[in-house]
């Protein structure tokens, strides 16, 4: 008998479990191939009349543009001089020093000034840059806008598809957001800022406290969503929830077709032309095609894992943005993490680069073979992503080889606690009103300072509101019954209005506000009214200085 070893482990290979893998493989992707697909909730439409600008030299602008004006109304926009070019054409032509481009499909918004002239705008449906360098710079190009660059084969298909893109269209609305979990920003304070700096098609901005999304330029990758520590921004098309019952039907029909060990091998359409070249593929290595290999995440791993799965691989290709590797490896790292404090022998989760099938056939001798709980686990994913990853994360813990009360986790991961200086906090909650997710407390009629350990998405919100500088964040994932419950981080004495014996705020809050505003045109020569809670502080300053009141002479009396 053939033996081989793999994946580098020194454990031989089984071919008569390969070969029972393969079977329980084909019934699996067959119980896969029978869940209907998924409707989107909301579409986004474009119109375009075809109305094409054409960017470029005149050596390239003009014989594209030419073209194209056969079945398209045209404008040429050239970016060198025009020289003394008198052929007259049924376009118009403009010879220009700058050009500014913005927009999508249907809604391309161009601005050029051509030498001493003022500047001239104008709207188009569609867009053919040849210019050396895009116009629109994203990794991801608006519907609508072609850059083929200086290869002939490509340009033509531009100009082909081009002419096919008039009419309506439509599209899935791939996200939702809730404003309400977004922790973006809080009092002109920005927090997590995640999905604007991963998205490559800059559909995502910043809009002061919020976000703001353009569904226009979204183009469905779903690494928003991933990066996301709230699940303020879903993906909405497909749902996470439909994604995990397509990974639970395909290792549910595996397991119970006897096949052992289960990768599950998150690809994308490059992904699948790699893959359909390959001459065979572990038994073992399930298949599972989405729009794009960055809308999985930790909470989709660890429900695999918790689901049975030995191993996730994710394979991207040179297609995808740079920041995307870089964040599903930093979210690749936070998942091991996890399972290996927990005793799970791995590793569980990796990312596959491939630009061939060759390295692809290689990278997957090498599928990850981790430990998985004793018994699978029977949740469905969630609406909500801190849901799906309490169940994957209880049910792990549950089958854990090691149990234990916290795991230490590295910087950026969704998950912690918080350090409070008491020395330095003042109980002023600023703090509480910064925080998005309902992590840190008041005391509501005590001077108190609470927190959710539960809740904590690690924003940094909180640190970044602290007029004292008191706040640290502690990144880790704590087991303990203790994170689900109110822990108090500072608290004082409360300070007793000295006029109706109110409690109002802190010993230590009053005596900084003597400090600091003793010199107040406000206070000056009152500065009991700062010992005043606010209604009586009103009553004060309203009370003719020359009338004596009887509170006021039993206050001068307790003096």
């Amino acid at each position: 008998m053939n033996i081989r070893l793999i994946e580098g482990q020194g454990i031989p290979a089984d071919p008569v479990q390969d070969e029972r893998d393969r079977a329980a493989r084909r019934a699996a992707l067959a119980a896969l191939a029978d869940l209907p697909s998924p409707e989107p909730l909301d579409t986004v439409g474009y119109r375009s009349a075809g109305r094409t600008l054409v960017v470029g030299t005149r050596a390239d602008a003009l014989p594209w543009a030419e073209r194209l004006s056969a079945a398209l109304p045209v404008t040429a926009v050239l970016l060198d001089d025009a020289g003394d070019d008198t052929t007259p054409r049924l376009f118009p032509v403009f010879a220009v020093r700058a050009l500014v481009l913005t927009g999508w499909l249907g809604a391309f918004d161009a601005t050029w000034q051509a030498p001493g002239t003022a500047p001239e705008h104008a709207r188009f449906d569609l867009v053919l840059d040849l210019g050396a360098s895009p116009q629109i710079a994203t990794h991801q190009r608006p519907h609508g806008y072609f850059c083929p660059g200086p290869d002939a084969a490509a340009r033509v298909a531009a100009v082909d598809a081009l002419v096919d893109m008039v009419g309506e269209f439509e599209k899935p609305k791939y996200f939702a957001y809730k404003e309400r979990l977004c922790a973006h920003g809080r009092n002109r304070k920005h927090g997590c800022n995640a999905c604007v700096e991963i998205c490559s098609a800059g559909a995502i901005a910043d809009a002061g406290d919020l976000i703001a999304v353009n569904p226009y330029l979204c183009a469905g990758c779903g690494a928003c969503t991933t990066v996301c520590p709230t699940g303020a921004l879903g993906y909405a098309y497909p749902a996470a929830a439909h994604t995990g019952t397509r990974i639970k039907t395909l290792l549910n029909a595996f397991a119970q077709a006897g096949g052992r060990d289960p990768v599950v091998l998150v690809h994308g359409p490059e992904g699948a032309a790699l893959l359909g070249q390959l001459d065979a593929v572990p038994g073992r290595v399930l298949p599972l095609g989405v729009h794009h290999t960055a809308s999985t995440g930790i909470d989709l791993w660890l429900a695999a894992l918790a689901w049975g799965a030995a191993g996730v691989v994710v394979v991207t290709t040179d297609a995808e943005a740079p920041q995307y590797a870089a964040a599903l490896d930093e979210q690749m790292a936070i998942a091991q993490t996890v399972m290996t404090g927990l005793g799970y022998a791995g590793p569980h989760v990796r990312r596959l680069r491939a630009t061939d099938a060759d390295e692809l056939a290689a990278a997957l001798q090498q599928a990850p073979r981790g430990e998985v709980p004793a018994r699978r686990a029977g949740f469905n994913v969630a609406a909500d992503k801190r849901n799906t990853l309490d169940y994957a994360l209880e049910h792990l813990l549950r089958e854990a080889p090691r149990p234990v009360d916290e795991i230490a986790l590295p910087a950026g991961s969704p998950f912690g606690a918080l350090d409070v200086d008491a020395g330095k906090c003042s109980l002023c909650m600023a703090c509480v009103g910064a925080c998005p997710a309902s992590a840190l407390q008041d005391g509501q009629n005590a001077p108190q300072l609470r927190f959710i350990e539960k809740n904590c998405v690690q924003c940094a919100l909180c640190a970044d509101t602290c007029p004292e500088d008191a706040i640290r964040l502690v990144p880790r994932l704590s087991f303990r019954d203790s994170r689900k419950q109110p822990v108090v981080l500072n608290e004082t004495q409360p300070f007793h209005c000295i006029r109706c014996a109110k409690p109002f705020g802190t010993v230590r809050m009053v005596e900084s506000m003597l400090a600091r505003l003793a010199g107040h045109p406000a206070f000056a020569g009152h500065l009991d009214r700062m010992r005043m809670c606010g209604d009586c502080r009103v009553i004060d300053m309203l009370t003719p200085t020359d009338e004596q009141t009887i509170d006021r002479a039993r206050e001068l009396r307790r003096r």
